[in-house]
């Protein structure tokens, strides 16, 4: 009886489907396009993620290559790499979130207490223009800045602070990656936040106005509570991707002698996959990336379900 209920389930649901993009062709027709972006672009290439489990060969290609199980990922975890990565990504990835994800945050609430629109209009501006500055170009600016006789140097030698290439000193690699990412984002992200300040009700400021609170509390009671559904949101949006540092920037500052606090996963992927053209182990390399990264997106919605009313799912 089970056997015969599942299918007949099936067709009435195929028979529903049927008749809805029927009656909705127009719009099915208009989400086509995006639909199909997305299965040739993202789930399409899926498949070969196989490849981390096999000796890929190009002239057999994905599913001609030898399956070898999880040798690659075996010799990532012994490898000398293994750790030195994990760390610097780890590392790099908390302080952008301790320090970059409260940044525009505070951008966004400081704008807000703004009552003259002119110089509101012009931090805004100011603070957005450096997300459009390509990774390169940033990249370059640091360079030129950093160096013994760049622009930081100059300024700080008036203050008697000796000269010299800070991209050339592992331990200022990680602050000087994880300030330029802020400076270039805190104008972009804090955009969200102003746009989630507008749908907080004035009422609630008026009637705390008249209880007596000043701005301060008015903050803590209305503003920052009215903010934590979108930060909450954000943030866990944001642990899906504690393990990306993105490879470009990394990549074009730093040097050899900078590796032990410099390298992580996405630019160890780009020598070995890229450079090197060991595919496999490459991605087997970014396999368990994403895995980490799915993971922490599990945990960071679990808890969020857990001890409040927002989640993603």
């Amino acid at each position: 009886m089970g056997s015969s209920i599942l299918p007949r389930n099936k067709v009435n649901v195929l028979k529903r489907l049927t008749r809805d993009i029927i009656k909705n062709k127009a719009i099915y027709l208009i989400a086509l396009p995006g639909i199909m972006y997305y299965i040739i672009y993202y789930y399409w290439p899926m498949l070969g993620v196989t490849i981390a489990f096999k000796s890929f060969v190009a002239s057999k290609g994905v599913f001609g290559s030898p399956w070898i199980g999880l040798e690659h990922f075996v010799n990532f975890f012994k490898s000398y790499y293994f750790t030195r990565i994990l760390r610097n990504t780890l590392v790099i990835s908390f302080y952008s979130i301790v320090i970059g994800f409260p940044a525009p945050i505070i951008l966004a609430l400081l704008l807000n207490e703004v009552r003259n629109q002119v110089f509101k209009r012009v931090v805004q501006t100011v603070t957005y223009m450096p997300h459009f500055i390509s990774v390169v170009v940033v990249s370059g600016m640091i360079i030129a800045f950093t160096q013994k006789q760049g622009l930081f140097n100059d300024v700080l030698s008036v203050l008697g602070v000796p000269r010299e290439n800070w991209l050339l000193n592992a331990d200022w690699f990680r602050a000087i990656f994880v300030g330029s990412d802020i400076w270039q984002e805190i104008g972009w992200g804090s955009i969200i936040y102003l746009a989630a300040l507008t749908g907080i009700d004035s009422s609630l400021y008026e009637a705390a106005k008249i209880d007596g609170a000043g701005r301060w509390k008015q903050l803590i009671h209305i503003t920052l509570p009215g903010l934590l559904p979108t930060i909450i949101i954000l943030l866990i949006l944001r642990m899906g991707f504690v393990m990306n540092v993105g490879f470009e920037k990394v990549i074009l500052l730093y040097s050899p002698s900078t590796y032990e606090k410099a390298d992580v996963i996405s630019s160890f992927v780009y020598r070995k996959g890229i450079i090197e053209a060991n595919y496999s182990y490459a991605t087997a390399v970014g396999f368990f990336n994403s895995a980490v990264n799915f993971i922490f997106l599990l945990s960071a919605n679990k808890l969020s379900k857990k001890y409040s009313e927002s989640s993603l799912f």
